[in-house]
């Protein structure tokens, strides 16, 4: 790698894209470029019009206990005579008004979130952070495909993802584990210790209230240690059994309980299984809510977590096969460091692998839409057509399909067909700008030294301005990073 390739190293695959005049400004110290942005507070998004949580979860409590008074009124009126035909009617008309009402609600929040997103991408000077947030955003991913997270996604990321990306993963793992869109995405808001005040009373009563072991499954696979670490099922298990209580306040949790503000993270002692707990070779005696911040604890700060944090570090920001020397620098990092995340940070900078190979990554959709608008300095307007290039290229926003969150190698992103849908939005954003841009200027300001010639050579040879932008926007160093 020759020296002046860094800076569109540092802009393009630390960064979310170069925008004009960015390369000038990273100059000749591209590491130092990176390094002034891990001091300060965390960036947060400049937009106060987005709304917390708690009240996007109160307003839907709200609609649905409208939706039940709903029924209870028909229910009691003239149709009630009609038997059990009628109550099934009833609450069939229930569901469907939840299934139209409760999107309709949830629908504008989903978007403003992924504007101001979009907006602040464009502009930050801060540009690696972003990415950082995206990256501890998708290791904690939670899906928009479930209704109950279509309208709290955004602020997970926004709540417990931004504040903590430049301070201790162990900060950050308590706070996106005790975070509604994570407890509602993966269902622990009910799970029921088997011994515990409630199954108690519901045995009493005949009736079965169960654990639910899906978020001890994916802190311990995805969150923290990784596949193939030496955690059993019956680690899962007694790690389900300790996170049974943490819940949600407002009547979310099971049962009839209204404690607390709807939406809010609520410890709910008569859901909690009670007595010691083993996990991953450890003893737990705590009781009540500690038991799981200790557990946490004690995850966050594993040598297994350091490496698979490291290997996905790695492989996000240096190649799809990470090196094993820049893993171990990293996880060495993390483990020194007792999970402080800008020294992990400062140790993958240092890292020479991260410099050798200019375009190492292909463009994840997501990188590539932003890499454009960042780079022509594209407004977004409002109202969902702002946001569709997401869902047309493959990756909507918050929606990943699973909690493993959206694959990190090229062979998951670059199929023809794929590659096609990229070349048709390059078009259609170049078709709509015109001759507004002297592109033959813009290749270098945007790529910098992995600016190749037969791509310069295409753009002169272009019939038009559009022409070119076109070519420029898809040309192989462009999709890359």
């Amino acid at each position: 790698m020759s020296l002046d390739s860094s800076p569109a190293i540092a802009a393009n695959r630390f960064g979310l894209g170069a925008k004009p005049g960015e390369l000038g400004v990273i100059g000749t110290d591209a590491r130092g470029w990176l390094e002034a942005q891990l001091r300060g507070p965390a960036p947060t998004l400049p937009a106060t019009a987005l709304r917390n949580s708690i009240d996007i979860l109160s307003d839907a409590a709200t609609i649905r206990k409208q939706l039940q008074s709903q029924r209870r009124a028909a229910a009691a009126g003239p149709a009630a005579g009609a038997g059990s035909t009628a109550g099934a009617a009833s609450e069939s008309s229930e569901v469907l008004a939840l299934v139209t009402r409760l999107p309709q609600y949830y629908r504008p929040i989903y978007i403003a979130e992924v504007q101001a997103r979009l907006r602040n991408a464009i502009v930050t000077e801060r540009p690696w952070i972003e990415r950082l947030v995206y990256f501890w955003s998708n290791h904690f991913a939670v899906s928009i495909d479930k209704l109950a997270v279509l309208g709290v996604a955004g602020s997970l990321e926004r709540e417990a993802i931004r504040p903590h990306v430049l301070g201790n993963f162990r900060e950050l793992l308590l706070a996106v584990e005790q975070h509604p869109a994570m407890l509602l995405y993966l269902d622990n808001q009910r799970s029921v210790g088997p011994n515990s005040q409630l199954a108690q009373r519901a045995a009493r009563r005949e009736r079965t209230l169960g654990l639910n072991e899906n978020l001890a499954r994916e802190i311990l696979e995805l969150h923290t240690l990784g596949v193939g670490t030496g955690y059993t099922q019956t680690d899962v298990t007694s790690f389900a059994k300790v996170l049974t209580g943490w819940s949600l306040g407002g009547g979310d949790g099971a049962g009839p309980m209204q404690a607390g503000a709807t939406g809010q993270f609520l410890f709910r002692p008569q859901l909690h299984e009670p007595g010691a707990q083993t996990v991953f070779g450890r003893r737990y005696e705590q009781s009540d809510q500690a038991q799981g911040r200790a557990v946490l604890s004690d995850l966050a700060l594993a040598s297994p977590t350091a490496r698979h944090i490291a290997t996905k570090l790695a492989r996000h920001f240096i190649a799809d096969d990470p090196p094993p020397a820049a893993v171990a620098r990293i996880a060495q990092a993390f483990e020194r460091g007792g999970g402080d995340l800008p020294q992990v940070y400062r140790a993958l900078i240092a890292c020479r692998e991260a410099w050798q190979t200019p375009l190492a990554k292909y463009k994840t959709p997501q990188d590539y839409v932003l890499s454009i608008y960042r780079g022509l300095q594209l407004p977004v307007a409002d109202g969902p057509r702002s946001i569709a290039a997401f869902d047309v290229l493959g990756q909507r926003q918050f929606s990943p399909g699973s909690p493993a969150g959206w694959p990190d190698r090229s062979d998951d992103w670059d199929g023809a067909s794929a590659l096609m849908k990229r070349i048709e939005f390059a078009d259609a954003v170049a078709q709509r700008m015109g001759g507004t841009r002297a592109v033959v200027e813009l290749g270098p300001q945007l790529l910098g030294a992995t600016y190749s010639d037969e791509t310069r050579a295409s753009l002169q040879r272009a019939a038009t301005d559009g022409q070119a932008l076109t070519l420029l926007l898809t040309a192989p160093e462009f999709m890359r990073r």
